[in-house]
């Protein structure tokens, strides 16, 4: 993945601190003091861009991220003509990081955007009817825009955790479909602002990022551990406990036990999250 070739190019842990972090995973004692199943403080507030529909903003460790979602009227796919859409735009800020100078940024931006289409392309993960207005005719489209501030490590985790705080804070205007005396129909918005719709947001995968750090492994990487790491495994799970989606990372290996560990390590994370 991008995210290895970037971390080679980078190259600031020197053979002494690269050793340290990865006897301290062993030890089951990071160089923060954490450890292996153990998140960074995290910070979520809603509510916080205007002119928005919904918003949020996510701080994990030292990674921020900041989601805008707008409710806009658009015409549903042929293919689904009674479904809303959802769109995703990712920005990895040219002050992130370093490695966003350039081309890293937006190969980044284009992969946590495939992560994200991943976990949201089943149907189960939100009621897109409930973005219909008329069928084949009139939908919902939600835009939502990702801007990466800061990125200190998990960012896949640290989107998809922003992303459902910024869908359930988002709040779609009530719509009335009238007919008129030739049959035409006719949409009318409610102005009052109380009178809104909001999403189920409850199916929403969230992604879980296991990196590998000589035979064990952590959640949570700070970038320093992400430069230790040399296979990572992503996974999207929701509150049930159902697995949305799984894509393994990075040039290292792994064997179906580590495999089967790793996701019963997202599966217990996620029921405290």
């Amino acid at each position: 993945g991008s995210k290895g070739s970037m971390a080679s190019t980078l190259g600031v842990l020197s053979d002494a601190e690269r050793l340290f972090i990865v006897h301290g995973v062993q030890d089951d004692l990071r160089s923060d003091g954490r450890a292996c199943e153990d998140y960074r403080h995290m910070e979520v507030e809603t509510d916080v861009v205007s002119n928005t529909s919904g918003s949020a903003r996510l701080r994990l460790g030292n990674t921020d991220i900041l989601v805008g979602v707008k409710a806009e009227m658009g015409e549903p796919d042929p293919g689904r003509p009674k479904e809303g859409k959802l769109e995703f735009f990712v920005d990895c800020s040219a002050n992130a990081s370093p490695e966003f100078e350039g081309r890293g940024g937006e190969e980044l931006a284009i992969e946590v955007s495939n992560a994200l289409q991943r976990i949201f392309s089943s149907r189960s993960t939100l009621d897109l009817t409930a973005l219909c207005i008329i069928p084949a005719g009139q939908c919902w489209v939600l835009y939502v825009d990702v801007l990466v501030l800061e990125c200190g490590g998990n960012l896949f985790d640290a989107v998809s955790l922003a992303v459902k705080a910024a869908l359930f804070n988002t709040r779609i205007p009530t719509v009335l479909v009238t007919a008129d005396d030739e049959g035409q129909q006719e949409i009318e918005l409610s102005d009052d602002p109380y009178d809104v719709k909001r999403l189920d947001v409850e199916n929403v995968p969230l992604i879980v990022t296991l990196s590998k750090i000589g035979h064990r492994h952590v959640v949570d990487a700070s970038w320093e551990e992400e430069l230790c790491s040399l296979a990572r495994l992503t996974v999207g799970v929701t509150q049930k406990g159902t697995i949305a989606g799984l894509n393994k990372e990075g040039s290292g290996s792994l064997d179906p036990e580590s495999i089967y560990e790793m996701v019963q390590v997202c599966l217990f994370v996620c029921l405290f999250m």
